[in-house]
This record gives structure tokens, C-alpha cells and sequence, in this order.
């Protein structure tokens, strides 16, 4: 299991360096601007209280811009989840379909490794990948938090935010591998995890104004997703529940590649069972 984690860890080194370090330099920045923020803060609070409520929702703008949680959820983390999750269900769908539809996964198989051993090695090094990336920019965020005038927060409490920010990502690669081992293509699972998490994200953010939209918030994982306001403190149970959920989609998805019959490539297709097919009946009949 160790060979397979360092293998896909080693293919995925470019993409690890290229997200980390891209948002790591955002964050640094943002650190520093944080005091400009704080020095024009009058100026600014008459300016935002001009905007519409439903504009500034989709940015965490029910939140004080000017405290250091409100600014970092409204600047950083309540975007993340969209823009980073979109390398996380990228690779979960790819960790075994991309594979298979280059047809190279059942040779990957043929070597004495099992399946579950297989299986279990690329879903830890995927997210070892994201837990990289987001260490990556909480250095940058931490060098930049030590060197402001403004804040006063810790390395530690620094790091709140990117663990629940991470069991948010782990959950929706979990999902996007799950959905590879149900939906006929990978491009498919892509994009019906896409769909939910994008969905998600805007339910979240308009369900202050709407309650239809509140009431199917509680339903999905954005709902539990803390932000920047992690900072004050980890909500045990939110963690715990990302996380689990996570876990049970790698498990299933687990189950179901154990029973998968491997193509040898290509993408697959919904198939029908005969008896709904016109065709096969009349040509059984004649």
C-alpha cells in the first residue's frame, strides 16, 4: 500500500506545488491587506452597508468584514470550497476511472497487490494531496498573520479553519470517487459532484434570505461548514460528521470496486436490462 500512495503522491508532486503555493502567496497577501482594511474601516463600513444583502451573501457578507474571522471568511474560506474543491472532485473521480479509461488500470491490477490494498492506497494519498496543498497555504497564512500589525491570532489558531476546510474537501472527493465506482464515465461523476457542490454553495449562501432555501440547507454540507469562524473554536460535531461521511463514501465506493468488472478502456454506458429493450423482445419472439 505504501508503493501505491508514494506513486500517485510523486504524479500528483506538480499539482500539490501549484495550488499550494498559488494560494499560499493570495493568503500571504491577504494578510497584509487586512491592515489597510483596519486603518479605512470607517470608510468602508458606510460603502458595504450600500450593497444588496443577496450580493454580499454569496461572499459570507453577513459577517463583520473588520474582526479577523469575518475577514477571512468573507476574503478566503468561503470561497475555498468551490475553487479547491474543484482539484478535489477532479481527483476522486479520476483515482480509478482515469485509469481505466486510458485502459492501463487492469495491468495496474495484475500485479500482486489487492484490490482493497489498491483501492484504499490511492483514496489516502488523494487526500494526502489536499492535506499538502492546504499546509502549504496555512505557512504562507501563518508567516503573513506573524509579520501584521493588525491581527493577533496564533499559528494554531490559524490552523482551525484549513482542518474543517479539509474534512469539507475529503468529503466531496470521497463522494466524487464514489459516484466514479455508480456513474457510467468519469466526466460524469465530475460533473455530478460539480453540480451538488456548486448547488450547495448556493443554497448555503441565499438561505438567510429565503426559507425554502434554509430548509434544504440543513440537507446539505455546507450547512456545517464553519469558515473563517473556526478560529473561535472547532464545532465537534460538524467536524465529526464531514468527516464521517466522507468515510462512509470511501467505503462504499470501496465495496463497489471490489465487485466492478474492469473495462479495458473506454468509457462505459447505462445499460438497460433486455426486457425494456423493444427490439430484443421482437427479435426473442420471431
Amino acid at each position: 500500500m505504501i508503493t501505491v500512495i508514494l506513486q500517485i503522491l510523486r504524479r500528483s508532486r506538480g499539482a500539490i506545488l501549484g495550488w499550494g503555493l498559488s494560494l499560499g502567496l493570495l493568503g500571504f497577501y491577504m494578510m497584509q491587506f487586512y491592515d489597510t482594511l483596519a486603518e479605512q474601516q470607517g470608510i468602508l463600513e458606510e460603502l458595504i452597508s450600500n450593497y444588496p444583502p443577496q450580493l454580499m451573501a454569496f461572499f459570507g457578507g453577513t459577517e463583520n468584514l473588520f474582526s479577523p474571522q469575518g475577514f477571512l471568511s468573507m476574503e478566503f474560506f468561503s470561497i475555498m470550497p468551490v475553487i479547491v474543491g474543484i482539484y478535489a472532485i477532479v481527483t476522486g473521480s479520476g483515482l480509478l476511472l482515469g485509469d481505466e479509461e486510458n485502459g492501463t488500470l487492469d495491468l495496474l491490477l495484475a500485479h500482486p497487490v489487492s484490490r482493497t490494498k489498491f483501492y484504499f492506497g490511492r483514496a489516502i494519498a488523494s487526500a494526502l494531496s489536499i492535506a499538502l496543498i492546504l499546509i502549504i497555504v496555512w505557512i504562507a497564512f501563518a508567516g503573513g498573520v506573524a509579520i501584521s500589525e493588525q491581527l493577533d491570532l496564533g499559528a494554531l489558531e490559524m490552523l482551525r479553519p484549513f482542518i474543517v476546510l479539509f474534512a469539507m474537501l475529503f468529503l466531496f472527493q470521497m463522494l466524487s470517487l464514489l459516484l466514479s465506482m455508480v456513474l457510467p464515465s468519469r466526466s460524469t461523476a465530475t460533473m455530478a459532484a460539480g453540480l451538488l457542490l456548486v448547488g450547495s454553495y448556493f443554497v448555503n449562501s441565499l438561505s438567510e434570505f429565503n426559507q425554502t432555501f434554509d430548509k434544504l440547507a440543513d440537507y446539505l454540507p455546507l450547512r456545517y461548514y464553519q469558515s473563517g469562524y473556526a478560529i473561535e473554536g472547532l464545532n465537534g460535531e460538524w467536524l465529526l460528521g464531514l468527516f464521517g461521511f466522507g468515510l462512509l463514501f470511501a467505503l462504499l465506493g470501496w465495496i463497489l470496486f471490489l465487485r466492478r468488472d474492469i473495462r479495458v478502456s473506454g468509457e462505459g454506458s447505462w445499460r438497460l436490462p433486455g426486457w425494456l429493450i423493444p427490439w430484443k423482445r421482437i427479435r426473442k419472439d420471431s
